[in-house]
């Protein structure tokens, strides 16, 4: 059981001590993970448990409120995953007007040493940190020599040619390069969500969807892609396609990300789901008529059932990928 904690000025006893690892960790990528794994390693040579430290909601959505959708993964699964890691406390501190206007030297302070009286902090390379983001590792440094607590700032983690980050893996999303993405995650981007009622048009053409709201996970690039999606979030994965867009040749309204499962049937409505995006197929168009859409979305079930029969197949895995061994296309 992972402890959430939400206020630095009242943390249990329990929680206080922790070696932290301190970052945005959207996504947990690799980058994200080296962070954490350093504070891991303090954790255990100082016999103290391992915490992470992230701001909820986070300062972008403070600074830009109306900014459009930009998290790679909800809360809840970012809470999954840093527990997998082997995190026992999350601090999932309020970014609010008092935290913006706290100075560097403040925040340390206040924050780290009062509120959270740390034993080590780890933090990557390139970290910025209080108002007017004036503070950075060798303002961390100093503090730690003074204040008596340890720091470990990890270099930069590349995918081989540039660095892996939340913003390239967001980056990538909105290009239509999902594959791209998986490599930066070390899995496939997943979305979650619950089933909703939709126009029922799909099922009057022979693609039956089930549709699903992304929220303010961010919005990848409008179009067609492969995926795979697992009901309740366990069993199977299954094959199907979806489309994620504004459907203009129908009537243009909220993005949306619409599924057809290959060969499924029954309902879905307030179904919990997860949705795993493989590939990109081709751009959202308008089409001049019904049938026309209806031939090209059966074209889209072929070449997405293709190609992830050649991937169940070959057995292509991404490393991590939340796929079991053989995953249905029914």
């Amino acid at each position: 059981m992972v402890l959430i904690v939400t206020d630095f000025r009242a943390v249990p006893s329990e929680a206080k001590g922790c070696a932290v690892a301190l970052g945005n960790f959207d996504g947990v990528h690799a980058g994200h993970q080296a962070v954490i794994g350093s504070a891991a390693k303090a954790a255990e040579e100082k016999n103290v448990p391992l915490a992470a430290l992230v701001f909820e909601p986070p300062p972008r959505r403070f600074f830009a409120p109306d900014s459009e959708p930009f998290r790679i993964m909800r809360p809840e699964k970012r809470r999954q995953a840093l527990a997998d890691l082997g995190v026992s406390v999350i601090f999932e501190l309020p970014f609010n007007a008092e935290m913006a206007g706290m100075g560097p030297d403040e925040f340390i302070q206040t924050v780290l040493v009062d509120g959270l009286n740390l034993s080590h902090l780890s933090v990557g390379f390139d970290f910025r940190f209080g108002r007017g983001r004036e503070g950075d590792t060798f303002t961390l440094q100093r503090a730690a020599d003074e204040k008596g607590f340890s720091l470990s700032v990890m270099d930069r983690v590349t995918d081989g040619t540039s660095k892996v980050s939340s913003t390239a893996i967001r980056q990538a999303l909105q290009d239509g390069q999902p594959d791209k993405a998986a490599q930066l995650l070390g899995h496939y981007w997943c979305v979650d969500g619950v089933i909703e009622h939709g126009e029922k048009r799909g099922r009057t053409i022979g693609f039956p969807t089930a549709n699903l709201k992304l929220g303010n996970l961010l919005n990848p690039r409008h179009g067609v892609y492969a995926v795979w999606m697992r009901l309740d979030g366990e069993g199977d994965w299954i094959g199907g396609v979806a489309n994620f867009g504004r459907t203009p040749t129908t009537g243009i309204r909220d993005p949306l990300l619409e599924v057809y499962l290959f060969g499924f049937s029954g309902e879905l409505y307030d179904t919990p789901v997860e949705i795993a995006l493989v590939s990109f197929l081709r751009d959202e168009h308008k089409f001049d008529s019904l049938e026309a859409m209806t031939h090209a979305i059966a074209d889209d079930v072929q070449n997405a059932m293709s190609l992830l029969k050649d991937m169940a197949d070959q057995q292509l895995r991404i490393s991590q990928l939340p796929l079991p061994n053989a995953p249905s296309l029914l």
